[in-house]
């Protein structure tokens, strides 16, 4: 089952028709993690959407339980998930209201809880297990190649630009960053800052999940330019480029649909 993410903005998904909620018990939380399946306008086959802060939005990034997500769509028997994110714009071509499926990412994060491998087994309804041995995933390339390579023909398809590429540079939140932090984000080579894009892309990864993001920039960030950033103006953004996100999301549903009857039948994904 092929799963949507979703960020800032995307606490529901437009033309979403949920046909049943799903709630999965993990080793990571006492409530179970709601996840809904449905279909997204005409596409008829399921998939699943799971709003990273929370159905009204009030999870913040810090705080978000990432391992009980990842686990419980795991458990749900995910093949795919498509992560949508706010991020504030570095590079010259991550100006707001951009689409990009960035290629790299650096973490800035600290204290979340950010492995699967923590010494606990950890079993899971497929039989398989998480190992309580040292594990080390390769992250060589943190998104799955197939997955964004699948976002931007879908983007193409839908005659949409987004940029195929950029590193994401993933900070600790809620507070925005300082002008010298960007400074210093860009020394390091980052194109875009948001909060969210770790450990929930390493967790996929020990997981076992093809893992993809589509970046949407909401505003520059500080001291790029002389505007203040404001959640009115981030908001606005947001609703300006929700459309499209919802149209290349269409169409990778759809594309993805396709690609796995063809696997099924004996042709490739």
């Amino acid at each position: 089952m092929l799963v949507v993410i979703g960020g800032t903005g995307l606490n529901q998904l437009p033309g979403f028709s949920v046909a049943r909620e799903e709630l999965v018990v993990t080793p990571y939380q006492a409530a179970p993690v709601a996840i809904l399946c449905g279909t997204l306008a005409d596409c008829k086959t399921e998939i699943a959407f799971l709003p990273r802060h929370g159905a009204r939005h009030s999870v913040p990034p810090h705080i978000i339980n990432y391992r009980a997500n990842i686990f419980a769509l795991r458990e749900l028997g995910t093949t795919a998930v498509l992560a949508v994110n706010a991020v504030g714009g570095i590079n010259k071509n991550m100006g707001p209201g951009v689409i990009a499926v960035p290629r790299q990412i650096i973490d800035y994060t600290y204290g979340r809880a950010h492995t699967f491998f923590d010494g606990q087994v950890i079993a899971l309804e497929s039989a398989d297990k998480l190992s309580a041995s040292v594990t080390h995933i390769d992250f060589t390339e943190p998104y799955d190649a197939g997955l964004r390579a699948l976002l931007v023909r879908s983007a193409a398809e839908q005659n949409i630009a987004v940029w195929p590429d950029g590193v994401y540079g993933a900070t600790q939140g809620p507070r925005l960053e300082t002008p010298a932090e960007i400074k210093r984000l860009q020394r390091d080579g980052c194109d875009m800052v948001g909060m969210t894009g770790m450990p929930e892309a390493a967790l996929a990864r020990e997981a076992g999940l093809p893992y993809a993001c589509m970046a949407i920039s909401v505003n520059w960030g500080a001291g790029l330019t002389d505007d203040v950033i404001t959640m009115d103006g981030i908001r606005q953004i947001l609703s300006q480029g929700m459309g499209n996100i919802r149209a290349v999301l269409l169409q990778a549903a759809k594309l993805y649909s396709k690609a796995a009857e063809s696997a099924g039948s004996g042709g490739g994904v």
